[in-house]
């Protein structure tokens, strides 16, 4: 698979609200870590639709998963996941008005 698909395909892996808000409720716990029930606790979601999303985010690699008794904890995979969060954020609340740029012209002595 071409590499910009690869790039799309993740992209579209956080396509949608409740997988951004899967994201946004694991940067708030602890390690990045936090069980389904966390999930469910803080969104109106019904539990099969969240864990389809969370298969959608295991399968591109963005969280991974762990079985301690009868709790599946997940966790962000890398924190650069986070951080492109944070790029988007910083993107999507920049002021809209064009910057504009001053050109500096070097001048010589001649």
């Amino acid at each position: 698979m071409p590499l910009y698909e690869v790039k799309a395909n993740f992209f579209k892996s956080l396509g949608h609200p409740a997988r951004i808000r899967v994201l946004e409720l694991l940067r708030e716990s602890e390690n990045n870590t936090a069980p389904v029930s966390h999930f469910l606790d803080y969104m109106e979601i019904e539990p099969s639709h969240l864990s389809q999303h969370l298969k959608v985010l295991r399968k591109n690699r963005v969280v991974s998963s762990r079985r301690d008794g009868a709790h599946v904890y997940y966790t962000v995979t890398d924190a650069g996941i986070l951080e492109l969060l944070d790029v988007a954020l910083a993107f999507l609340t920049a002021d809209p008005a064009p910057k504009k740029t001053t050109k500096v012209l070097a001048t010589t002595g001649s």
